[in-house]
Formats: C-alpha cells, sequence, structure tokens
C-alpha cells in the first residue's frame, strides 16, 4: 500500500501543477506585459486573452499525442519529461524580455502541461476497473486544486514581482521530478505497450478511433456539452459577481476560493464514498440534474447571500465527471486507456477555449448599457441549457449504448 501511495501522490501534485499554470499568470500578466511590451493595459489585456488561448489551444492539440506516447513508451518517461520541461519553461518565461519570448513559453507550457491523460491512464493501471472512477475523482481533486492555488500564488507572489510566479512554478515543478525520479515506477508492462500511430495521436483522429468503441461515441458528446457548461464557472465569476451583487476582488477571491475547497472536497473524498452506492450511470443522471439546476438558480439569483448557499450544492455536480470517464474507460482496451484519456483532455481543453468565449458573450450583451434585457446571470441560463442538452443526450443514446452493468453497493 505505501508503495503505490506515493505513486499516487506525484500524479496528484503532477496533475495540481499543470492547473496552475492555467490560472497562475492571470493575476499577474497585465504588469508583466506592460513591463515587456511598454503598453497601456487595454493592450495588455489583448496579449493576456492571446497567451490564455495559446495555452488552452496547445492544451487541445497535443493531448492525444502525449496519450499515444505514454501508450508506447510507458507513462514513467512522458511524465517525467514533462515536469523537466516544464521547471525549464518557467526559468524562460521568468527571464523573457519581449512578448514573443512569453508567447514561445506559453505554447512550450501548454504542451508539456497536456499529461492529465497519462496522469489518469496510470491510475487506470494501477487500479481495478470497479475502482477507477474513484481514483480518477482524486485526479480531479488534484486538477481543482491547481485551479484554487493558481491565481492565489501568481496573486500573492506577483505583488512583489511580476515575474516571481514562474520563479516559484520552476522551483516546484523541479522539485517533484525530483521526488517523481525516486518514487514512480512505471505502470505499463511492455507487453501491453503499442506502435505510435500518428493518425491516432491527434484530436481528430483519436476521436475517430474512440467513436468506434460501442457507446463511447454519444459519451464524448455528452462530455463536451457538460465540460462546456461547466466551464461557465471560471469563464465569467469575477464579472457576475461583480455586476449582479457589486462584490469587491476580495470577496470575489473567497468565493472562487471557497467553491474551489468544495469541488476539491467532493472529488477527494465525497465521490469515493458515493459512487459505490449510487453506480457510475445513475450518478450521471442525477449529477447532470444536479448541476441544470445549480446553473438555473446562479443564473436567476437576485442576492449575494444565495450564491454562497449555492457553492457547496452546486460542487457536488463534480461526480458527473469521474463516472463518465469509469464507464469509458471500461470499454475502451487495455493499451488505449491513454488514447481515450488523451480525448477527453483534449475535449476538456477544447471546452476551455470555447466556454470563455461563448460565455463573455453572452455577458457582454445582457450587461451593455444599451441592453433591452440586463441579465448578468445569462452565462449560467445559457450553461444550463448546455448541460440539459448534455442530459437530453444521455438519457436518449443510453437504450443504443453497451455498458457494463455496475451494482450499486448495499
Amino acid at each position: 500500500m505505501a508503495t503505490r501511495r506515493l505513486p499516487v501522490t506525484f500524479i496528484m501534485i503532477t496533475v495540481t501543477l499543470d492547473a496552475m499554470g492555467i490560472g497562475l499568470i492571470l493575476p499577474v500578466m497585465p504588469d508583466l506585459i506592460r513591463e515587456v511590451r511598454g503598453a497601456t493595459l487595454s493592450d495588455a489585456a489583448l496579449w493576456g486573452g492571446i497567451l490564455s488561448a495559446v495555452y488552452a489551444v496547445m492544451q487541445f492539440g497535443f493531448s492525444p499525442t502525449i496519450g499515444n506516447l505514454s501508450d508506447r513508451f510507458g507513462r514513467r518517461p512522458i511524465l517525467l519529461t514533462s515536469m523537466a520541461v516544464m521547471a525549464v519553461d518557467y526559468v524562460v518565461m521568468a527571464l523573457a524580455g519581449t512578448i514573443w519570448l512569453l508567447l514561445a513559453g506559453r505554447v512550450v507550457a501548454g504542451i508539456a502541461a497536456s499529461t492529465h491523460s497519462t496522469a489518469l491512464a496510470y491510475m487506470a493501471d494501477i487500479t481495478d476497473t470497479s475502482k477507477r472512477a474513484q481514483n480518477f475523482g482524486l485526479v480531479s481533486a488534484g486538477f481543482g486544486i491547481g485551479f484554487i492555488l493558481g491565481p492565489a500564488v501568481g496573486g500573492l507572489l506577483g505583488g512583489l514581482d511580476p515575474r516571481a510566479p514562474f520563479v516559484a512554478a520552476a522551483c516546484l515543478a523541479a522539485a517533484n521530478f525530483a521526488f517523481g525520479w525516486f518514487v514512480l515506477p512505471e505502470s505499463l508492462p511492455r507487453d501491453r505497450r503499442r506502435a505510435f500511430d500518428w493518425r491516432r495521436a491527434n484530436p481528430a483522429g483519436g476521436l475517430k478511433q474512440m467513436g468506434k468503441l460501442p457507446g463511447v461515441k454519444p459519451l464524448l458528446a455528452v462530455m463536451l456539452a457538460y465540460q462546456v457548461a461547466n466551464f461557465t464557472y471560471p469563464a465569467v465569476w469575477a464579472y457576475y459577481t461583480q455586476g449582479a451583487f457589486g462584490w469587491d476582488a476580495r470577496t470575489v477571491g473567497l468565493s472562487l476560493a471557497a467553491y474551489g475547497v468544495a469541488i476539491a472536497v467532493v472529488q477527494a473524498g465525497l465521490i469515493r464514498a458515493i459512487l459505490p452506492r449510487l453506480g457510475e450511470t445513475r450518478a450521471v443522471v442525477w449529477g447532470l440534474i444536479l448541476n441544470t439546476t445549480c446553473l438555473l438558480l446562479y443564473g436567476l439569483a437576485t442576492e449575494g447571500w444565495m450564491i454562497w448557499i449555492l457553492i457547496p450544492i452546486s460542487a457536488m455536480g463534480a461526480i458527473v465527471a469521474p463516472a463518465m470517464q469509469g464507464i469509458m474507460s471500461r470499454a475502451a482496451g487495455e493499451d488505449q486507456q491513454g488514447e481515450l484519456q488523451g480525448v477527453l483532455s483534449s475535449i476538456s481543453a477544447l471546452s476551455m477555449i470555447l466556454s470563455p468565449l461563448m460565455m463573455t458573450q453572452a455577458f457582454f450583451w445582457f450587461t451593455r448599457p444599451e441592453t433591452p434585457l440586463w441579465l448578468p446571470g445569462a452565462p449560467f441560463l445559457l450553461g444550463a441549457v448546455l448541460m440539459a442538452t448534455a442530459f437530453a443526450l444521455y438519457i436518449t443514446t443510453r437504450k443504443t449504448r453497451t455498458e457494463p452493468a455496475t451494482t450499486p453497493a448495499e
């Protein structure tokens, strides 16, 4: 048990650092871009959006490639190489004197952080099929923790120097590389590895290949709708709470931290207790219903105190993702786990590109001075429509899928 606990710890730290890279730069980007370009704040905001989009695009494009490489060469070399590259890349960004070097740094960081699929594949390798969904919840918890720590560390250290967060991230990545070098054994035996195929090692090829598996194709559509709706929270939370309730930056930060902690508690603890009793299929159904309802309530909320009540309730909806991953993991072969998780990571990254574009546009159109209907919660209502669509797709296609039976615990 102890020998397995250390590799799992490394996996969780790795996923946390990957997620931190998304939010780490947000608090310091305006000052850093103005420093390297001598630009105005509006120009800095434009470039900040480009840098964030580039990071997500790289994760979307390279997650299947990284997942397939791990199916060919094993999980250990991919995970350790990623940590080493991230450490060097953060040093480069800390020293960057031009916007183009920062852009190149975000490109490399996005590729190096595309190991979410490999981390999930490692967990699949070392876990019995009946318990995979529960352990996927641990990986999701690490991702959620990274979402909390990224902006927090970036804001705290950015107050000292705009480049300080990158130095801290480089140190963390280097330390995790050293930790993994000593505690991470290879989880994929050589007889279960398969040849690398470029036709499958890209988002389109991976989706096509996964679409051939019984029951997986409709679930990929469900997952996309769910993820785009779910990313409404980070996409517009600060704008929504300030516009609807007049919250200041401190209150917005506290609410984001509370939501992140609630998600982490659900993913790391409650999911492991609920899933065996409820079963994966029913967990998806009730989770999608809960998510749809909460998004509607967020969109129609009229007082700030309502948000604080909704935060822990809406966090329970996080049960959907690991339950869906568990169902699809059993439909894929043992030599396709990295490929499947790579496709799922690409869907997540695609959602991180699409959702901010959609939700910020919805917020803009319903809060501008000339709008005929002032509705700052419009993005959440749009998210509710997408979540309801995910529910309808899941129910509609359920009879056509071949899903392994899951028996809830007595």
